[in-house]
């Protein structure tokens, strides 16, 4: 089954059942300055949930463009070593706003999974908060699991709040074992367990509390649901591949990236990893620009401008020395331009503003290893493995060359990267600096289109929360 058909099966099954389904918001946060990204399905229903707006409907359905990199939530410098890690992904979800609970959650859950995927039953197991009993005998009762694949897992792994303060409650997870040739091999093995074999496919959050300055629960008046699938995470078991990054959903992309390079990517080593990274790269790039984010020195932007540079370093990896991710652009539009209709609009301009800024980096990109990889041979010397916070800082702070290629680079060389001095040099700039990005609004038809027109260069200010 293909990615696009279980994202059209999910939305299919849930509007059957009565739910409205509702396009995916933007990438950038429409009223939300808390967050530099949309990183889950529920964020733009939150005023909802908090029950400061009304909709026309009280049950809903989204795949929702999210992106983890940066500030809080920050995937970026895993992705390309782990199967799952990913900066954009897509957000299968379904929320009730005071309709139904638990009951109906699970039953929908399940009979999606098992009857319109036909995922087998008995390699399913579930997670339930530690004092959700009302959950654990759901799952039995609906399900017909026995009590050995039901786990109950403390508050650090099943209980959700949306902040501080606010709506929280318990949530239940829904684990599909992938065998035990990708276990641990520990014979305390299971749900929970921090190997590849349990692998989370759904989250179901019941929103049944509200918790106050002091800590106090409340239950609310409207308990709600808020769910979350991985589209990747679930095509890859759908497909019965070993990563997210060996499904369909990436095969156009990395089918791109082969012919452009002339390597393999089931080679192994760094070249699996540089495709990988390069993959992700890219399409969480092409989703930022199509929905208004440029790459700059501040903010949402300057995160872009760290994906794409991270790209290019392991561009070079695959033998790539020119500009080469603007050409890979109509193979994400390929995959994902007939769902997501703003991406064929943004493309040409997608093109121009990532080769813009592609050739502007190669020179940094040149000039920066050119200076690290003098350091590294002045400390081999030395007989030192331990990069300084002042090397990194100053290569940052100087030529805009990013912390994660010096780790990238350090750790490929043997060398320990000092990223807790780091961190403190660029705590203290980012005391001097101005804040950039809480508040912004994207502007979205007028950056796109002053930016593919004429990207004017800017020197590097900014230091981010990242």
């Amino acid at each position: 089954m293909r990615g696009k058909e279980i994202r059209k099966a999910f939305l299919a099954y849930f509007a059957e059942k009565g739910h409205e389904i509702v396009p995916s918001s933007s990438l950038v946060p429409a009223d939300d300055p808390t967050l530099l990204f949309t990183n889950a399905g529920m964020v733009q229903f939150k005023r909802v949930f908090l029950g400061e707006e009304e909709r026309s409907y009280r049950r809903a359905a989204s795949c929702q463009k999210c992106m983890r990199a940066g500030g809080k939530h920050n995937d970026l410098e895993n992705v390309g070593y782990t199967a799952r890690h990913h900066t954009f992904f897509e957000m299968l979800g379904n929320f009730s706003f005071g309709d139904y609970f638990k009951a109906e959650a699970i039953e929908y859950a399940w009979e999606f999974l098992t009857r319109r995927l036909g995922l087998p039953r008995d390699r399913l197991y579930v997670t339930v908060f530690r004092e959700d009993n009302e959950a654990a005998e759901l799952w039995h009762k609906i399900a017909h699991l026995p009590a050995e694949r039901i786990v109950r897992l403390g508050e650090k792994d099943n209980f959700w709040a949306m902040g501080d303060t606010g709506p929280c409650g318990p949530c239940s997870e829904i684990i599909y074992d992938q065998g035990p040739e990708l276990g641990c091999g520990r014979p305390d093995c299971g749900p929970g367990c921090d190997c590849d074999r349990f692998l989370e496919v759904w989250n179901l959050v019941f929103m049944q509390y509200e918790r106050d300055e002091t800590g106090t629960l409340k239950p609310l008046p409207r308990p709600s649901i808020d769910t979350g699938m991985g589209l990747e995470r679930i095509t890859a078991v759908m497909q019965g591949v070993p990563s997210n990054y060996d499904t369909d959903l990436f095969a156009e992309i990395m089918s791109h990236i082969a012919e452009l390079s002339g390597k393999d990517y089931r080679e192994g080593g760094e070249i699996t990893v540089a495709f990988r990274v390069i993959a992700d790269h890219l399409r969480a790039s092409v989703f930022l620009i199509a929905d208004g984010v440029v790459p700059s020195n501040e903010g949402r932007g300057y995160v872009l401008r760290r994906i794409i540079r991270r790209a290019q370093r392991f561009g070079r990896i695959l033998g790539f020395t020119e500009p080469f991710l603007f050409r890979l652009v109509p193979s994400v539009v390929q995959e994902y331009g007939d769902f997501y209709p703003e991406l064929p609009r943004a493309e040409q301009a997608a093109q121009k503003i990532l080769e813009i800024e592609e050739g502007r980096f190669l020179e940094t990109l040149s000039r920066g290893l050119e200076i690290l990889e003098e350091e590294l041979r002045k400390l081999s010397a030395r007989g030192e493995r331990y990069i300084p916070g002042e090397i990194i800082f100053r290569l940052y702070d100087t030529y805009g060359f990013p912390q994660d290629i010096v780790r990238d680079v350090a750790l490929s060389r043997g060398f320990e990267p000092d990223l807790a001095g780091f961190e403190r040099l660029l705590a203290e700039a980012r005391a001097r600096s101005r804040e950039s990005w809480k508040g912004a609004l994207s502007r979205i038809p007028e950056v796109l289109k002053r930016l593919s027109e004429d990207l004017s260069e800017t020197p590097f200010v900014g230091y981010e929360t990242l």
